[in-house]
């Protein structure tokens, strides 16, 4: 994980896609001021804002979580949740498997 908040990375992804720091700001539901502290590291993104920062950045919510330097839990990675979707998956091979043995 980066240590720190990679302004630049940042900033060529937001020009990029021809993005302001406001239009993050608004879409991730804070303030510029706040944005700003961001990118400064002198605040830490929430799960919700590494997903909005992601999804406006068109780049996945682990690479947006590791470009910011924070340990901030990446969007969808809840360890229940995850358990539930593979405890799933299980359950529909199994069942297939055993619809083939019969």
């Amino acid at each position: 994980m980066a240590l720190f908040f990679d302004v630049e990375w940042y900033e060529a992804r937001l020009a990029d896609r021809g993005i302001s720091r406001a239009v993050l700001a608004a879409v991730s539901g804070m303030s510029e001021v706040d944005v700003g502290l961001v990118f400064k590291d002198q605040r830490e993104l929430s799960a919700a804002e590494v997903g909005a920062f992601a999804e406006l950045l068109g780049v996945s919510p682990a690479e947006a979580a590791l470009r910011a330097g924070v340990s901030t839990p990446v969007p969808g990675a809840d360890p229940l949740a995850r358990i539930a979707e593979l405890e799933r998956r299980v359950a529909a091979l199994e069942a297939t498997l055993k619809s083939r043995s019969s």
